[in-house]
């Protein structure tokens, strides 16, 4: 009977031992291919399988039953794996099960839709995410402003923000670069879609589109930003409105009065910040955490990732699901967040206490979510402008790019009510 079932299971494109009927792909420190297991995760729900996401369960691991060309995808993909039966599959269920467990099952049921909010021009140095979605093999559609005003958002699940200035300022990069002709078609790229929608300044525009992006989220949607993406943000959202840019960015002074009038009712995160009003001045405002007060360098930056509970505070879980608790700081435009700017409903999960600063969070707007992570590339402590971007083969098991994938997958679950 035995060689029957054998080629019958050959046939199927099924596993070798015909009894062993699930996948489970572990996500502790055996894992070879971390980054390209969310990949393989992905690849499974867009042909209609649902994943297991056992959360806390050996650093986050996934599950199925044996789809037909899986095994091989993931042997292509050099993902660790095995194949069990249903007798070992129950005896994880059971012990995720035990109610003094800090575990649970998260089903994963479709494939998001992903949308990068990136300009058609960006530069190779520029965006983490749209790295590692690239190297996890997960799809996604850029759009851009032109896109976000003529409404396209309620097609997409995830909104990944790229490394944007929403305050106008073209990355506030006047001072360095504007000299160069990518900082040059940047802005004469960004003047001609505010020309389109009929606004009289960039910076007016992107008040638009942040707006957009909150009506996004607070429908449902779920919006994920790094780097300057997040203060700028809020900035945009505070200052709606106002004249916040001098004469370089956009023909006129700014608003001498603009601090007084900013209303911090309107952000997803921050509070109480004050506005960087000078334009040579490499930061927009006091949010982020500047080097000298850090500090931390290069061989002692880390930052923790808080603990929750699976069973009952199933969503900042899932968005900590990690090999490690401790993972390896990393710079940018926005390196850090500081603390006592950030609102108390803000759910803190990755934050360095002797420094003072936040590093990763999460919030709700509405019926939907945002996250924010602050710094630039997780694989590249401080990474320049004009700099070769990280090859990430050469980082598979990166902590900190972990971080960006829990998110991809975070729309793909099954809904449970939240306990707490």
């Amino acid at each position: 009977m035995l060689p029957l079932l054998l080629l019958v299971a050959a046939w199927l494109g099924g596993p070798a031992v015909a009894w062993a009927n699930h996948v489970f792909i572990p996500m502790d420190q055996v894992q070879k291919e971390h980054l390209k297991a969310y990949g393989i995760a992905y690849w499974l729900l867009a042909r209609q399988v649902e994943v297991d996401w056992l959360l806390n369960y050996r650093g986050g691991s996934f599950a199925c039953e044996n789809a037909q060309g899986l095994e091989n995808e993931l042997a292509v993909r050099g993902i660790t794996y095995q194949v069990i039966s249903e007798a070992q599959y129950g005896s994880i269920l059971a012990e995720i099960a035990e109610p003094n467990a800090n575990m649970d099952i998260m089903k994963l049921e479709k494939a998001p839709k992903i949308a990068v909010y990136t300009p058609k021009g960006k530069q190779p140095w520029d965006d983490a995410v749209t790295l590692v979605l690239s190297y996890a093999e997960i799809p996604y559609t850029e759009i851009y402003d032109d896109d976000v005003l003529n409404g396209v958002l309620p097609k997409y699940d995830w909104l990944h923000l790229h490394h944007e200035d929403f305050t106008g300022e073209y990355g506030k990069f006047y001072a360095s670069y504007r000299n160069r002709p990518w900082y040059q078609q940047q802005q004469r790229d960004a003047e001609a879609a505010a020309k389109r929608h009929n606004f009289a300044k960039v910076s007016q525009m992107k008040g638009a589109v942040v707006t957009k992006m909150q009506e996004f989220i607070a429908g449902g949607g779920f919006q994920f930003a790094m780097c300057s993406a997040t203060d700028t943000y809020d900035i945009a959202l505070a200052g709606l409105g106002l004249d916040m840019v001098e004469s370089m960015y956009d023909g006129d002074p700014a608003d001498p009065t603009a601090q007084s009038k900013l209303n911090f009712n309107r952000t997803l995160a921050f509070k109480d910040f004050q506005i960087v009003r000078d334009p040579y001045q490499y930061e927009y405002s006091n949010i982020d955490m500047q080097p000298g007060e850090r500090g931390v360098y290069e061989d002692n930056d880390y930052f923790q990732l808080f603990t929750f509970s699976a069973k009952y505070d199933p969503v900042p879980t899932m968005l900590t699901q990690n090999h490690e608790k401790t993972v390896k700081g990393f710079m940018g435009q926005t390196t850090a967040f500081r603390k006592q700017l950030i609102k108390s409903d803000v759910v803190m999960m990755g934050d360095n206490k002797a420094s003072g600063e936040v590093r990763y969070m999460h919030g709700t707007l509405g019926k939907g979510t945002w996250t924010f992570y602050s710094g630039h590339d997780p694989e590249d402590y401080q990474h320049l402008v004009e700099e070769e971007p990280t090859d990430l083969s050469l980082h598979p098991n990166s902590p900190g790019y972990r971080l960006i994938l829990n998110n991809i997958l975070f729309p793909a679950a099954k809904k449970k009510k939240q306990k707490t």
